[in-house]
């Protein structure tokens, strides 16, 4: 009952996401189009990559910052700016499933507590995030849930009160799911969060998006993970 739950509430989740663009004249509101060709490209070749990374802008830049970490084609990032959790479920089928990796690594639900797409509930957020590693285990894919990052504020959306609180809040949501779920947690919280909550300038200069430092400090906590997962 609890998983029918959790698939129709994002179910709904997506729906109402794809209505609101409708309404604003956007017919491909999940950005579908973005790896496209990309994703047509790589089934063509028959390869398989071994982890896909889902995810915002956060993902969306890592392969740019690190691009040895996925120049063999066996990482491949799969980041789309902005994204909130409604978007990137929507799109799990296109940019994830069908690329048939053996691992996907999830770091979503920061842009939803800032409020992209508008007001959305913590346990909504939790319940997309829920439904993308159900999705693929599902379909024989490891699902890897990150902790969202530490955030002290938003710099586009200075009125979203309390970050840290939220953040923590919905992180251990994750976590307690991964746990009674037997998946993966990778948490980059702890680890990384300075004294305010937030990333500290050598991992974020903007407290948000990662410098070299912060991604290669993602990568040395996410790594023993992967590399179990893929044994």
């Amino acid at each position: 009952m609890k998983k029918i739950a959790i698939m129709l509430a994002s179910i709904a989740a997506t729906i109402a996401v794809q209505n609101a663009s409708a309404q604003q004249g956007n017919d491909d509101p999940a950005n579908l189009g973005r790896y496209a060709e990309a994703n047509t490209q790589l089934k063509a070749s028959g390869a398989r990559p071994d982890v896909v990374f889902m995810g915002n802008s956060i993902t969306d830049a890592w392969p740019r910052v690190q691009p040895d970490m996925f120049s063999d084609g066996s990482f491949v990032g799969r980041g789309i700016s902005g994204q909130v959790t409604a978007q990137m479920l929507a799109r799990f089928q296109a940019d994830v499933i069908d690329l048939r990796p053996m691992v996907v690594v999830i770091l979503a639900g920061t842009n939803d507590i800032a409020e992209n797409r508008g007001p959305v509930s913590l346990e909504q957020i939790a319940a997309n995030i829920f439904a993308m590693a159900t999705l693929a285990r599902d379909n024989g894919i490891a699902p890897v849930i990150c902790s969202v990052l530490p955030a002290a504020e938003y710099p586009w959306r200075r009125q979203i009160t309390d970050v840290p609180a939220k953040v923590r809040a919905l992180n251990a949501m994750l976590k307690e799911w991964a746990a009674a779920n037997r998946c993966e947690w990778v948490d980059y919280h702890t680890p990384m969060a300075d004294e305010r909550g937030g990333l500290p300038a050598r991992y974020a200069e903007d407290g948000i998006h990662p410098t070299a430092a912060g991604y290669a400090r993602m990568t040395s906590i996410i790594t023993p993970t992967i590399d179990a997962l893929l044994r």
